[in-house]
């Protein structure tokens, strides 16, 4: 019995099908979450939010481009991120592509101005029983990357 029989589940598509499912359904929830206003972008915002109301955050995405692996900041914060999703049991994940990230996101609704997307947080709506099936999908895939010793796997979006 594997463990798709188990929970009820699609057995997990091999390779690279996965991973973009997995950057399909990233970018579902992106867009599904600012439709109900329930995105939070920015490092600063973000560690806010989760240290008001961590139980209130379903999904984390820290994102970096390739100039950004060198800001040693940025990273303490990843960092510490991290450590908090994993020590309150939010599934975490890895963007490579801030620009596609702003893609979806798009600017500030508020002043239009373009936003730190370096950390994006999916909270919980207030509406009870809402389920986002790309919400689903994306914490099967942080399960299995878990499984395989890969606790924060990075996810390439879909074009």
């Amino acid at each position: 019995m594997t463990l798709e029989e188990i929970h009820g589940q699609q057995p997990m598509p091999a390779g690279n099908d996965w991973m973009q499912s997995a950057g399909t359904a990233l970018h579902e929830l992106l867009v599904s979450a600012q439709r109900r206003g329930c995105l939070t972008a920015g490092v600063y915002e973000s560690a806010k939010l989760m240290n008001v109301d961590p139980d209130n955050v379903a999904f984390c995405v820290l994102a970096a481009d390739q100039e950004d692996e060198g800001d040693i900041a940025l990273q303490i914060h990843f960092t510490l991120i991290q450590a908090f999703c994993c020590e309150n049991d939010i599934d975490i994940v890895r963007v490579n592509d801030v620009a596609k990230l702003a893609a979806i996101v798009g600017p500030s609704e508020d002043s239009g101005e373009p936003r730190d997307l370096h950390c994006i947080l999916i909270t919980n709506p207030n509406e009870e029983g809402w389920k986002d099936p790309a919400l689903e999908k994306l914490n099967l895939f942080c399960e299995e990357s878990r499984n395989v010793n890969d606790w924060v796997p990075t996810i390439t979006l879909p074009e």
